[in-house]
């Protein structure tokens, strides 16, 4: 039983140090959109179709998926997650509509929404 309990504390301490690792980021930092499945992504705040129509873009997701992104801002929620503001490294906006985006940036690396490079 105290083998047991000691690969616990174990495995909780190392994952607990890798996942505080994936959440290191800093402002500056370079990152490239991944692809979601069916275009649905969830932790990347991409604006709705119609407000990307609105402001004259086009809602084309494909033409976001392996653009290189940098970090603008980072805030830390009340919650503990980090939200980080992200704008296209080529200096475009997003859809020719939008020029910074949030992203909640744990969850967006978990899911490979977006990768380090």
């Amino acid at each position: 039983m105290k083998k047991y309990l000691l690969v616990a504390v174990i495995f909780s301490f190392f994952s607990s140090v890798m996942f505080a690792q994936s959440a290191d980021v800093k402002v500056g930092d370079i990152f490239v959109i991944g692809k979601a499945h069916n275009n649905n992504y969830k932790h990347i705040n991409f604006p709705k179709a119609n407000f990307i129509a609105k402001k004259g873009g086009i809602a084309n997701y494909e033409s976001v998926k392996g653009e290189e992104v940098t970090v603008t801002s980072v805030d830390e929620k009340k919650d503990g997650s980090i939200v980080v503001t992200i704008k296209l490294t080529s200096g475009k906006a997003f859809f020719n509509s939008h020029k910074y985006i949030t992203v909640d940036v744990e969850e967006a690396i978990r899911h490979k929404e977006l990768l380090k490079k």
